[in-house]
């Protein structure tokens, strides 16, 4: 009978039994060499440089988010601000104007000025008018209204908001010739 080459090499004594059975298994771990007969320890196998990339990038997420947060309340800070300063602003000017306003429902003279670039009218009586152009009188915009209001809370209101001034004739200041001939009567 054949013999298997195994068989032939247990006989010849060159391979001891169950040789085949260790080979197929992982090598044995070697005994322990460190001090006090125990393994040494193996350093921790250094971070791949996509896992730093990740934590910096984490990081720096992180760093953006906090910002435009912070820029976000500073930005929402600025406008409460403004809305608190235009409220009291507006409620200064409620109180300046409450009792100051000189229109009267039957005035017949139209008082034509320039505001916001385009042409507005208020009207006026004769008395009014002379006042009106003479700078003692000014014409304040308020509540999508135009009020006649006195020189001094003309001036008042261009301090508060010059925005809300209409009109207010400086009267040091040279007369402007628009073409209309002085003597021309409406």
């Amino acid at each position: 009978m054949v013999d298997s080459l195994r068989d032939q090499l247990l006989k010849s004594g060159l391979v001891k039994p169950g040789f085949h059975e260790r080979a197929s298994k992982q090598p044995p771990m070697p005994k322990p060499s460190g001090p006090g007969g125990r393994r040494p320890r193996k350093p921790p196998p250094p971070q791949a440089a996509a896992d730093r990339d990740d934590i910096g990038l984490a990081k720096a997420y992180a760093l953006r988010s906090e910002q435009q947060t912070r820029e976000r309340r500073q930005r929402e800070q600025a406008a409460a601000e403004e809305a608190r300063l235009r409220r009291e602003r507006k409620a200064r000017m409620q109180a300046l104007l409450a009792d100051s306003a000189l229109n009267k429902t039957g005035a017949e003279h139209p008082r034509y000025f320039e505001y916001a670039g385009k042409i507005r009218r208020i009207y006026v009586d004769t008395e009014q008018l002379r006042a009106l152009n003479l700078g003692e009188l000014g014409i304040v915009q308020h509540g999508g209204r135009y009020l006649l209001v006195s020189g001094a809370v003309a001036r008042q209101v261009q301090a508060l908001d010059a925005r809300h001034l209409a009109l207010l004739v400086d009267p040091a200041a040279p007369a402007v010739d628009d073409g209309v001939p002085d003597d021309l009567t409406w």
